[in-house]
């Protein structure tokens, strides 16, 4: 006797295609916020090695300018887009099982509004620190 009275714990392969997506989707968010988060600490890491360069020149910088408040910037965002997608993946995970997926939508938005935005102000500060030193 075949019991199929209870669907929601049989196999279907779109089900399954979706939360499997749905975890793709997640693994890029966390390989992009591990991206930015080793992007900022570059930057710090670098104001700080310049700085300490510097010093040992006998021209000790007292302040290690903008760049560290970058990195350190990045780094938190990077971590924040990491805890975005676990938050939109979850959410997600509980659409798909209740039958209502809504497509993405001002998170994007978001997303790539303080990409471009954190974009615009690191091309500036370089434009910046090369007309200061040059």
């Amino acid at each position: 006797m075949n019991d199929t009275s209870n669907s929601s714990s049989s196999l279907n392969p779109n089900r399954a295609r979706d939360h499997l997506a749905n975890e793709r989707t997640f693994l890029a968010w966390v390989r992009t916020g591990a991206a930015i988060v080793v992007f900022g600490f570059a930057i710090g890491r670098f104001s700080i090695a310049l700085r300490q360069l510097t010093a040992l020149q006998g021209h000790p910088i007292h302040r290690s300018g903008i760049s560290v408040w970058m990195g350190a910037t990045s780094i938190v965002l990077g971590v924040l887009l990491v805890v975005a997608g676990l938050f939109r993946y979850r959410q997600t995970r509980d659409r798909l099982e209740q039958g209502r997926f809504e497509p993405a939508g001002s998170v994007l938005d978001l997303v790539t509004a303080l990409t471009v935005l954190f974009g615009l102000v690191l091309a500036g500060y370089l434009i910046y620190i090369e007309r200061s030193v040059g």
